[in-house]
């Protein structure tokens, strides 16, 4: 079997990302599990992980990459970094046509690079094996009670990023304080919602059916998970139907207005079409009855399925007020403001955790397909460019896009 080897990028993005592809001991059990396979890391001054710990695992290290087959990291790589005629692995985030990576694109297929986008690996089911989705959702409903206690005073919690690990995040977590009338409401149930329920369950809130939190009164907090029939009305009159919703879901319009005047905070964490009809419109928060104070927006589409998601956040500054009536920012302590947190690289707050779950996911679910034999097709399907400076066919549609047409 021909000998690979391996090449961890660091992370050129600026503000600087502290996530890494693989833990240390990620690189040892990769190079025992694959014999064939030696990892070579460049230093790195701003990683959680030190180059000394990858030193210590009996890891090599090298400022030059250009020896390496196969060249992997997290975020978009800057173009001057991009080493020609090599296999890159990293979050391009140029498959939807977002024209600030355009130029990143251009620059891959001049230099024959072979782009393999985390994004768009995807099993034979044609689901995503790979991603940073959980401890999204678990940093963007801790993130969400952080708000939630700031906005009401009835806590203080410390960000998670000044948190040394999740279980230090776990620890704070003992200091939420909830009134028995809280009620808080979810949407989404993939990664990222299932991310978040980690941090509902380590809470002493009670889980209730989307029609006993719209009907019932409670003398304990509790929350909702809904699921799509809960939030879209078939505009027809007709009964919801899942597979016509993925399919044409512009047939259906939001009824999640009536949880507006029912919840104290919203946890978006779904996947949303520009197709579909928004969840929140500016209308359901100008409603006198609204009671939602807070939305942890994990899921973050900008000026998208929810009105007050009016611009990202930041982790040094995670939470803005919208005021319903003037539709404009302000103060999130303002009385009548919605408290909105909208960070949208929400896994870097707890980049050792991150890291070691997005590791463990690419030894699992990839790189055998990527080491081994591509037996699947995955690494293939997961291919915008290939060696000779092509699109692949999947994506011939970033033609134009690339041309700048």
């Amino acid at each position: 079997m021909k000998d690979i080897k391996l090449g961890i990028l660091r992370e050129g993005k600026v503000p600087p990302d502290k996530r890494v592809p693989l833990t240390p001991m990620q690189c040892k059990k990769v190079e025992a599990i694959y014999p064939h396979v030696k990892v070579i890391v460049q230093p790195s001054p701003v990683r959680s992980y030190k180059d000394q710990e990858f030193l210590d695992a009996g890891i090599s290290m090298s400022e030059d990459l250009s020896m390496c087959d196969i060249i992997i990291g997290v975020k978009e790589v800057n173009i001057e970094d991009l080493v020609p005629n090599k296999k890159f692995m990293f979050f391009s985030h140029t498959f939807k046509k977002q024209p600030y990576n355009r130029n990143l694109l251009k620059a891959i297929l001049e230099k024959k690079i072979q782009l393999i986008d985390y994004e768009i690996l995807k099993n034979t089911s044609n689901k995503r094996v790979i991603g940073f989705g959980r401890y999204a959702g678990i940093v963007g409903t801790y993130n969400g009670f952080l708000t939630l206690g700031k906005k009401h005073g009835y806590y203080n919690l410390k960000p998670a990023n000044q948190c040394a690990n999740r279980v230090e995040v776990e620890e704070e977590l003992k200091k939420v304080e909830l009134p028995t009338t809280t009620k808080i409401v979810l949407t989404g149930f993939g990664r990222v919602g299932h991310g978040a329920r980690e941090i509902l369950d380590l809470l002493p809130i009670t889980e209730v059916s989307p029609e006993e939190f719209l009907k019932k009164k409670f003398d304990f907090p509790v929350y909702t998970q809904l699921e799509l029939e809960d939030y879209y009305d078939a505009k027809n009159g007709g009964d919801f139907d899942k597979k016509e919703f993925y399919s044409t879901p512009e047939n259906y319009k939001s009824s999640f207005g009536k949880y507006v005047s029912e919840a104290d905070m919203y946890i978006p964490c779904h996947y949303w079409s520009n197709k579909a009809d928004v969840i929140i419109t500016k209308a359901d928060l100008k409603k006198e009855n609204r009671r939602l104070s807070v939305i942890a927006d994990i899921s973050c589409d900008i000026a998208g399925p929810i009105a007050s998601t009016i611009r990202s956040s930041t982790i040094a500054s995670p939470v803005y007020g919208y005021d319903p009536i003037t539709e404009s920012e302000v103060d999130f302590m303002n009385e009548k403001a919605i408290a909105v947190m909208a960070v949208d690289n929400l896994p870097c707050e707890l980049p050792l955790d991150a890291s070691e779950d997005f590791g463990n996911e690419l030894i699992k679910e990839v790189f055998d397909s990527l080491f081994l034999e591509d037996s699947t097709g995955m690494i293939e399907r997961g291919s915008e460019t290939d060696l000779n400076g092509n699109l692949m066919p999947n994506y011939a549609y970033l033609e134009e896009y690339v041309t700048g047409k």
